[in-house]
């Protein structure tokens, strides 16, 4: 049989997804594109899912594109890529009712590096590197990364980063604001598990909700973004969650969040 290109594993409340290609970086393919969507869908749909975790198999997290893939041969039409591949894999993420880890064990370049910078939290070992390796071969940044590099860490630093094409080192990558967390290779695997079962456990509809209105308001005025927080307010002040964390909190006991 041949070996799934994402391999999918479940604990308790988190689901994390391996890209599974390490003889080729987990460089991506249109079948592994395929497999990880619809990973991707299987845990949006799982009542039981709480978190998800990307990550990649043997030493690199994603070193981006197989250019070898018959959708990247020279004289295709790479947007048709983007469209087909790229934009739905980049939207799942953002959307997804769960929040979403990347665990970058190794190199990630491209499309490889914005596929963790789409993620929720970005853990990356310390012997790790981001690369915006697009100006190498004649692109632009692609996976998302022209929306998210200038808000993360601003427009001159995103300009430097994607014209010139260098490795960005985990370590510098965390004290500029690009990826949450930097930790040593061997406490990798712990950190990103600690942090998973952490946020299984919170209320997931609000975390989700905060995403989406930190992404939201990035184009809004002051007056924009209070009314958006007024809205989300009144939705999440009348669910499960918020009555339940009062309730725990008034009578000190560990609170039991379940809307997604």
């Amino acid at each position: 049989m041949t070996e799934p290109l994402i391999l999918v594993a479940q604990a308790q409340a988190v689901t994390t997804l391996t890209l599974n290609r390490p003889a080729a970086m987990n460089s991506f393919t249109t079948a592994m594109h395929e497999q990880l969507l619809a990973a991707l869908n299987q845990a949006a749909k799982d009542k039981a899912v709480r978190c998800v975790v990307i990550t990649g198999q043997g030493r690199g997290f994603c070193a981006g594109q197989d250019l070898g893939d018959p959708m990247a041969e020279p004289g295709k039409d790479l947007g048709a890529l983007i469209s087909a591949c790229y934009k739905p894999l980049v939207q799942r993420i953002r959307s997804m009712p769960v929040p979403v880890i990347a665990a970058v064990n190794g190199v990630a370049a491209g499309a490889g590096a914005n596929l963790a910078l789409c993620c929720d939290l970005v853990i990356a070992a310390r012997s790790a590197n981001f690369i915006q390796a697009f100006s190498k071969i004649g692109l632009v940044p692609d996976t998302g990364g022209t929306w998210l590099l200038p808000r993360l860490v601003g427009h001159a630093r995103a300009l430097g980063i994607a014209m010139l094409g260098e490795k960005v080192s985990a370590t510098d990558a965390a004290q500029m604001g690009m990826i949450w967390q930097s930790v040593d290779d061997e406490a990798l695997a712990g950190v990103v598990g600690a942090l998973a079962d952490r946020l299984g456990k919170m209320p997931t509809k609000a975390l989700v909700a905060t995403r989406n209105a930190l992404a939201q308001a990035q184009d809004m005025d002051l007056d924009g973004a209070l009314a958006l927080e007024a809205q989300l307010q009144t939705r999440l002040g009348s669910a499960h969650d918020y009555l339940e964390g009062v309730e725990a909190f008034r009578n000190k006991r560990p609170a039991t969040f379940t809307d997604r």
